[in-house]
C-alpha cells in the first residue's frame, strides 16, 4: 500500500471515529499553528441510481474541517461529519503526527484499537442483518 493510500485510510478512520472514543485514546495537544481553524460548512452529497446510473444531488451534509501545521512542519487535514470542532482539530493533529517520527507508536496506540472496534461493529451489524434474513422459494406449479 502506498503512503497516500495509507494516509487516506487513517484519515477516514479518524473522521468516522466516535469523538469521545478518539479523545479517550489520545488527549494531547502538541504545539501547532492553525492554518485553517475548525469551521463548520456543508457539502453536497451525490448519488447514482443503481450505483452506475446518472449522478444526482442527494442532499447536503454538515461537516467541520480543519488544517494545521505542527512545530516540526507536518501539515494535518481533517474533515468530519457534523459540527464537532474539537473532533476536527484532534483528527487533524493526529493526521499530522502520524506523518512524523511518532507515527508507528500512534498507529499502535490509536489506529489499531479504532480499526479493531470498527471491524467488531461491522461484524455485529452483519450478524444482526443475517438473523433477519428471509429465504424465499417458489414451488413448481403443474401448469407448465
Amino acid at each position: 500500500m502506498s503512503g497516500q493510500e495509507e494516509r487516506r485510510g487513517w484519515m477516514g478512520l479518524l473522521a468516522k471515529a466516535p469523538p469521545a472514543r478518539l479523545r479517550a485514546l489520545w488527549d494531547e495537544a502538541p504545539t501547532h499553528e492553525m492554518l485553517r481553524p475548525p469551521e463548520v460548512g456543508a457539502v453536497m452529497l451525490r448519488g447514482r441510481a443503481g450505483g452506475s446510473g446518472a449522478p444526482f444531488n442527494l442532499g447536503e451534509m454538515t461537516v467541520t474541517r480543519c488544517v494545521l501545521r505542527l512545530a516540526t512542519g507536518e501539515v494535518g487535514h481533517a474533515v468530519v461529519q457534523g459540527r464537532d470542532k474539537d473532533h476536527a482539530r484532534r483528527a487533524a493533529l493526529l493526521d499530522a503526527l502520524l506523518q512524523g517520527p511518532d507515527g508507528p507508536a500512534l498507529r499502535a496506540a490509536v489506529l489499531a484499537p479504532l480499526e479493531r472496534e470498527r471491524a467488531e461493529a461491522r461484524q455485529s451489524r452483519a450478524a444482526k442483518a443475517a438473523a433477519t434474513k428471509v429465504e424465499f422459494f417458489t414451488l413448481v406449479r403443474g401448469e407448465d
